[in-house]
Formats: C-alpha cells, structure tokens, sequence
C-alpha cells in the first residue's frame, strides 16, 4: 500500500512522450492507453511533443486522448529530432518528477506505483528505471530482456561499458536533469550521454530488478543501427566520454573494439555481438 508521502509525491507527476510523424498510430493508442487507462497510479498530466507535422491519424490518436486524459500538446513547426524535442517537452513539464515514455512501447499496470514508492523511499535517487521485456508483435510473446543492475556502484561501473538504463523505463528529478545540461541533440545516444552528464554531475541512479515496461522491438531493429553513421557516432561518443574523463584510455579502446566496430559487421553479425553484450 503507498503510504500518505507516496501519495503526495504522486499529486505532482508527469509524463514525457515524443511523437514523430512516421510513429504507427495503433502503436501510440496502446502506449498512451497503457500510462493513463490501465495504471494503478496515473499521472497528473500527460506532456505529448509533436516533433514536427504529424500523419491525421496520429492526431486524431491524439485528440482522443487530449478529451479524456490530461494532455499538454507542445509543436514543433518542424521535425529536430528526439534529443531537441524531449528538451523542448521537459522544460514544458509543471512537475519535478517526471517519467518518460516512447510512442510504441507499453507500461506495465504497476509502472508509476513502483517506481513512484522507490523515488520516495530514496529521496537521494535523482532517477530510477526498470528492466524491459522485449517483444515483436505480441506483448505476450516476449523474445528477450534487457536486466540493468540495480545498485548505485553497480550501475556506475556498468555505465562506463554500456548505457545503464532503459531509456523508455526512466522517472526522474527534472531539476537534476536541468542541472546537467538537460537533453542534447545526440543522434541514436541523446539519453546515454544525459546519463553520464548526470553521473558526473554528481546524480545518484537506481533500477527496480522488474520488467516493468514491454518495448516493442522491430524486424529491422538492428538494420537501423548498424552501418558507417552509427559507427561515426560511437566514435563521437566514446571520444566524448572520454574528453570529460568519464572513461580512461583502456576503457576508451575497448569500447571502440566492442561497441563502435560491431556497428560495421552484417547485420547477423552485429545480433550475435548484441546477444552476447546482453548475456
């Protein structure tokens, strides 16, 4: 049971979701229906962007739901991109704790209540998440998981390998995410570099050990991230990382052996680097 604090924090809660116009619109219907109608606890509004001119059939997913859940729509004249558009939506948020969300995945019933009692039980924790449940086209047929550690040293030494969130899981301090920089145009890493800005800028992390979110993986998930571009961009950002000393020089190489090469392998090549990264 959520004792009287846990219910006050609730008062103040907000939802962060981005809307781009190649999104399906069923996809959007089920992940909205998923943080408002079928949530033990809900949010007390709902920040939707719209990264640029949407499809009709994606507003009208979302004029459905802006006549019975608490919506604040935010549009963008333009599409700019994730990093730009959760930026936009976050200083548009009225509440310091904030969840985010993506477009096509699906919160578990118990998502908020969980990780709502877990900020509150550890006011130190300036962000938590959960692991997921990774599925294709049935949230019943999960495929696999992503499992994150869940204590605080744990999840430091994680983060200098890989990104020590999900980041369609997160619930965070808006404050602190502010006071790092808030979100960045970072193609395909805009939240693991907020991560590590974070973790530098002295935030604490937690993870709940519960897959509390299902993602939808696609078909052609791996064939979006492989290739030259997402091999330049982990370049630039293992050089990053490495420019703020958040990695040394050994983790810097091995990173780029491990996480930048792969990018360049066929795509059967780079789903057995991913299985065995997700061991």
């Amino acid at each position: 049971m959520l004792t009287n604090s846990h219910i006050d924090a609730l008062m103040n809660f907000s939802v962060l979701i981005s809307v781009y116009d190649k999104e399906d619109p069923e996809h959007l219907r089920i992940a909205l229906e998923s943080i408002w109608s079928k949530q033990t606890v809900r949010p007390t509004e709902i920040v939707l962007v719209k990264d640029g001119i949407l499809t009709p059939e994606l507003d009208k997913v979302i004029d459905h739901f802006n006549s019975i859940a608490p919506l604040k729509i935010c549009k963008l004249d333009e599409n700019h991109g994730l990093g730009y558009a959760l930026a936009f939506g976050l200083n548009a948020c009225s509440n310091e704790l904030i969840a985010r969300m993506d477009s096509d995945d699906i919160s578990g019933s118990e998502r908020f209540e969980k990780q709502v009692r877990l900020m509150t039980d550890h006011p130190e924790l300036d962000i938590s998440g959960t692991n997921i449940a990774e599925f294709h086209n049935c949230m019943d047929k999960v495929c696999s998981h992503r499992r994150l550690p869940s204590q605080f040293s744990e999840i430091q030494e994680f983060a200098r390998r890989r990104n020590p969130l999900n980041h369609m899981t997160v619930f965070f301090k808006k404050s602190a995410v502010i006071g790092a920089g808030n979100y960045q145009p970072f193609f395909g890493y805009e939240d693991y570099y907020l991560w590590v800005r974070m973790l530098r800028n002295g935030s604490r992390i937690g993870n709940i050990p519960e897959d509390l979110v299902f993602a939808r993986v696609g078909n052609n998930m791996f064939a979006r991230r492989h290739g030259v571009r997402f091999f330049r961009q982990e370049l630039r950002l293992q050089k990053e990382l490495l420019s703020i000393d958040f990695l040394n020089q050994w983790e810097y190489f091995r990173n780029i052996f491990l996480r930048a090469f792969p990018r360049l392998f066929p795509v059967w090549g780079l789903k057995l680097v991913y299985k065995f990264l997700h061991k």
